[in-house]
């Protein structure tokens, strides 16, 4: 028997669970809205408390990856994104999760082929295409100001 796509679609979507995005969108909003929330308030208190708001930012950043990878590790932030859906990849959260998850994963392979290797398994494509990016970037920019100066 052979498989066409035709008929591929129509088994994938027999098989797939059907989503309540009445519910699911709303709840993603609500979580996603929460951690943002989270993040408002740890600005404030850093910047109540005598930061200047570039230190005050920084250190929030520092805290909301902090808290992500606390959760994966402990299990938790699966828990949450199996409610919040789209709601956990905002994105500095997301992030933190999507480094952390493969490495505890990995644990057991050991310290440098299991966790050092696994850890960037989301990270690595992050790093080298923002590299890349901002390498475009700067030489775009330095041309723009050798020619327009």
């Amino acid at each position: 028997m052979e498989i066409t796509p035709e008929l591929y679609s129509d088994m994938m979507k027999a098989a797939a669970p059907k989503s309540k995005s009445y519910v699911n969108i709303p709840l993603a909003f609500l979580f996603g809205g929460g951690i943002c929330l989270l993040g408002e308030i740890f600005l404030n208190l850093f910047e109540y408390y005598g930061l200047e708001k570039e230190a005050a930012g920084s250190w929030t950043s520092v805290l909301l990856v902090f808290i992500s990878a606390l959760l994966t590790g402990l299990g938790w932030y699966e828990r949450i994104a199996k409610h919040a859906g789209a709601g956990t990849l905002v994105p500095i959260t997301g992030f933190a999760n999507g480094v952390t998850a493969p490495a505890i994963e990995a644990r057991t392979e050991g310290w440098i082929l299991g966790i050092g290797a696994k850890i960037f398994t989301i990270a690595g494509p992050v790093i080298l295409y923002g590299t890349a990016a901002s390498v475009v970037y700067g030489l775009f920019l330095q041309l723009y100001k050798m020619l327009f100066g």
